[in-house]
C-alpha cells in the first residue's frame, strides 16, 4: 500500500528524545531531517540563536527552531540544499 508523500514525511515516537523540541499535543512532528542539514550555514531559513562564548567563539544554537520539523518544508529544505550544491559548483 502506497502512503502519499511517505518520502516527506517520518515521525520515530519510539526515539527516546522524542520530541526533541517543544510541541503542541497532536502537532505533526517531521523526524526525516533529525540532523539538521541546513546546520552548517549560516544563512538557514529556520530560526537559530547564535551564541558567543566566554572566548570569543560563535556558536549555533538550534534547540528553538522547528524549521526541519514542520512536514511542510520539506521542499523549501530541498530547494534551499539544491541552491547550495550549485553555489559550490557540484
Amino acid at each position: 500500500m502506497e502512503i502519499p508523500n511517505s518520502h516527506k514525511f517520518f515521525q520515530n515516537t519510539g526515539c527516546k528524545y522524542f520530541p526533541c523540541h517543544p510541541i503542541k499535543a497532536g502537532e505533526a512532528f517531521n523526524c526525516l531531517f533529525c540532523y539538521c542539514p541546513m546546520n552548517p550555514y549560516e544563512d538557514c531559513p529556520g530560526t537559530p540563536r547564535y551564541i558567543r562564548k566566554e572566548n570569543g567563539a560563535v556558536i549555533k544554537d538550534c534547540t528553538g527552531c522547528l524549521f526541519p520539523h514542520r512536514p511542510e518544508n520539506y521542499e523549501k529544505i530541498v530547494a534551499f540544499l539544491k541552491d547550495k550544491i550549485k553555489t559550490a559548483g557540484g
